[in-house]
Formats: C-alpha cells, sequence, structure tokens
C-alpha cells in the first residue's frame, strides 16, 4: 500500500507541471535522495521514480540534456545506495551480535533466491551484480551473498557500478517509451508507473503461480 501511494503522488506531482527551473532545482536532488533511500529501505519504487524523472524530461526544451542529467543522478544515487547497504551490511558481518541492516538485508532474500543467488556468484563472479540490478527482487539475495561469502567493498563496487548504469538505462527507457505515447506530462508519468509496476511484479506473481501448481500436483500425488 505504501509504495501505491507513492507511485500516486509521482502521477498529482507531475500533473501540477511546475516552471522547468522549478523542476531541475528540485527535481534532480529530489531524484538522487529518492533512489538512495530507496536502495537503503525497499519501499521506495526506484524503478517507477526514474521512469518519471525521464517523462518529464523529455517535455522539457532541451530533452537529450535533460535525460543525460537524469541518467547521471539516477545512476549515481543507485551506485551511492548500493554501497552504503552494502558497506552498513558487512558491518553486520564482521561484528559479534549482527546488525539490523544485515538483518533487514537477510529478511528480504528469500531462501531459495538466496541459494540460486550463491551458486551463481561462484560460477560467474562479478557479472551477476549487473543482472541482479534489472531482475525484480534480485537486487538483495546477490548483495546478500555477496555479503556471505565476505567480499571486499571493493570488490563489490566493481559489479555495482555497471549495474547502476544498466539499470538507470533501462528505466530511462520505460520512462521514455511511456512519456512519448501521450503528449501531457503527467499521462506519460501514469504510463511509464503502470510499465515499471507490471514488469517489476510479473516474475513474481509467475513464481507463485508456478509454485501453487507445484504445491498442487504434490498434494494430488501424495
Amino acid at each position: 500500500m505504501g509504495q501505491l501511494a507513492i507511485l500516486g503522488d509521482l502521477v498529482d506531482l507531475a500533473r501540477s507541471v511546475p516552471s522547468e527551473s522549478t523542476q531541475q532545482a528540485v527535481g534532480y536532488p529530489s531524484l538522487f535522495l529518492l533512489v538512495v533511500f530507496g536502495s537503503l529501505v525497499p519501499v521506495v519504487p526506484t524503478g517507477a521514480v526514474v521512469s518519471s524523472a525521464a517523462v518529464v524530461a523529455i517535455h522539457q526544451t532541451a530533452p537529450p540534456l535533460s535525460l543525460l542529467v537524469v541518467f547521471g543522478v539516477a545512476s549515481l544515487a543507485a551506485f551511492t545506495g548500493d554501497v552504503m547497504l552494502y558497506w552498513l551490511g558487512r558491518r553486520g558481518v564482521a561484528s559479534k551480535n549482527g546488525s539490523r541492516w544485515l538483518e533487514r538485508i537477510h529478511d528480504h532474500a528469500a531462501p531459495e533466491r538466496l541459494d540460486q543467488a550463491q551458486a551463481r556468484l561462484e560460477d560467474h563472479g562479478v557479472a551477476v551484480l549487473v543482472l541482479s540490478r534489472l531482475l525484480p527482487a534480485g537486487r538483495i539475495p546477490v548483495m546478500l551473498a555477496c555479503l556471505l561469502a565476505r567480499w571486499p567493498l571493493r570488490r563489490f563496487a566493481r559489479g555495482a557500478g555497471p549495474a547502476a548504469l544498466a539499470w538507470a538505462v533501462t528505466y530511462q527507457l520505460i520512462g521514455i517509451l511511456g512519456g512519448s505515447l501521450f503528449p501531457e506530462p503527467w499521462e506519460g508519468v501514469a504510463a511509464a508507473v503502470i510499465l515499471t509496476v507490471v514488469i517489476s511484479t510479473a516474475p513474481a506473481l509467475w513464481r507463485r503461480r508456478r509454485r501453487t501448481a507445484r504445491d498442487s500436483r504434490s498434494e494430488a500425488t501424495g
């Protein structure tokens, strides 16, 4: 419910359409802070935030420059948030009693997803970080796998950088697609938000459906 409320606020904000100078002065710092916060606490739908910012950017007087700034701010914020969360997680691993940040990371990683992440990390190393940023709910299990493998922060950052760039490009393209379909910014934001929600929730719903079907077959054969 909290994420849906935030998504609604994004659409309402786009409908108000402040001046372009106000959008830039308020929008870019807000984009950075929201993405960093969403990376640390997975409540803010950061993908939808970036897509919405891209929609607003393509309706400004210099879209290429605005889109470039959105890309730079979003990717830097994603990288910053990931590195901060990993650093906090490493403090939990190193401490005797753990930490609330490590517990929070662990709580957001399903056991089966963590097992898959650990296996892929052993086989492919840093490259797994890039893919994990693009997969819905894939970032946290891979980050936890890196923590359990006791990767140093520098090694994690080498993968987190390209991952943040790929993530920012992906959700910016979603925003460009949604924004190009409608003349009004708020309509483009609404379309981009819907696309983002579908992309982020569809895999989880598919996995749940498969798990339910598998459990039903097991009960039938048992």
